[in-house]
């Protein structure tokens, strides 16, 4: 073949050579460690994750080309949580993704410099994560769910959906829940709308029924659930002890009212895991964690189990059914 001819023909080959594989010659592959505090079973964990990935996608880091994902799932057990940080930093990624609180101060406890982006946190400043918000410094960013107003906004709903609410049980584990937080805006709620709070700490399954046994003593009793990994997983023993009881409740996940509790208002998790991906993408491009603010969720949801409603007597009025983002039927 003629030398012309070879250039002709390589030019022509390069052309046809698919764009991904080019880009993939000598492009260094980074590698994203991830700890998820649940278990890959669940359904919002997994979709939550999945949001996450689908984020990072989006923004040019597809998994097996340009980046390498090593995933652990802490499945709510804090050794494991533990080892699965030990595990993913001992392989030096070029950052570490976590989900909550836990699973964040679990990573934390193994290293000041690799990079960590938290997606679902709920106080970082209170749980001492970081020591500000606008520039947090050090190797720790990411995107909170604590929003000071939640706490009256969970028991202006119960009223609405329950008006002959008379007094509400505030429940939260004492040694793992932020509650704190939450609690102004609730108290300022509770003497506005003359509902008796009942603040409730429960440490276990036969304390949370035997709090609910109390409430469901005489009518006009409800329940606001916290934010709190405890109460997370605890959620089936909340959800059945509220039904034998007649007690409307209320909590910040989709889980609790999609697993049959009566009502569900908070922060939508999977868009703050998508927005997590774009500072992920910024650290990968060179940008310092420390100079990245924590910020606040944008996007909330609502949802509601009408079977629940049906079962508890309860007449739905418009002004909710108008807020809703998804009905459990």
């Amino acid at each position: 073949m003629r030398r012309r001819d070879f250039i002709i023909f390589l030019a022509g080959a390069m052309a046809a050579w698919p764009l991904a594989a080019r880009a993939q010659q000598g492009e260094r592959v980074r590698r994203i460690g991830v700890l998820w505090p649940g278990d890959e079973n669940d359904p919002e964990q997994t979709t939550s994750l999945s949001a996450f990935t689908q984020g990072v996608a989006s923004l040019g880091w597809i998994d097996g080309r340009n980046v390498r994902m090593d995933v652990r799932w802490g499945r709510l057990d804090s050794s494991r949580m533990r080892a699965g940080a030990q595990e993913l930093v001992g392989s030096q990624p070029d950052i570490i993704v976590t989900l909550t609180t836990p699973d964040t101060v679990a990573v934390q406890r193994e290293t000041r410099t690799i990079p960590i982006v938290f997606a679902a946190v709920g106080d970082p400043v209170a749980g001492g994560l970081v020591p500000r918000l606008n520039q947090p410094g050090g190797n720790i960013t990411g995107f909170a769910t604590f929003e000071p107003t939640l706490g009256g906004k969970w028991l202006e709903l119960l009223t609405e959906i329950a008006p002959g609410l008379k007094r509400a049980a505030i429940m939260f584990n004492p040694d793992t829940a932020l509650a704190s937080a939450s609690m102004p805006s609730l108290e300022t709620a509770a003497r506005s709308l003359k509902i008796e709070p009942i603040i409730t700490p429960v440490h276990s399954d036969v304390e949370i029924e035997t709090a609910i046994i109390g409430l469901g003593r005489e009518p006009g009793g409800g329940l606001v659930v916290m934010p709190d990994l405890f109460m997370f997983v605890h959620r089936a023993s909340i959800i059945s002890a509220a039904a034998r009881n007649n007690i409307p409740a209320v909590a910040p996940g989709s889980s609790f009212a999609k697993d049959g509790g009566l009502l569900s208002y908070g922060p939508d998790i999977a868009d703050n895991c998508r927005r997590a991906a774009t500072y992920a993408d910024r650290i990968l491009r060179g940008e310092k964690p420390g100079d990245l603010p924590v910020q606040f969720p944008t996007k909330f949801e609502m949802v509601l189990n009408l079977k629940t409603a049906k079962a508890l007597g309860l007449a739905v009025p418009t002004s909710i059914l108008a807020r809703i983002t998804e009905v459990i039927e």
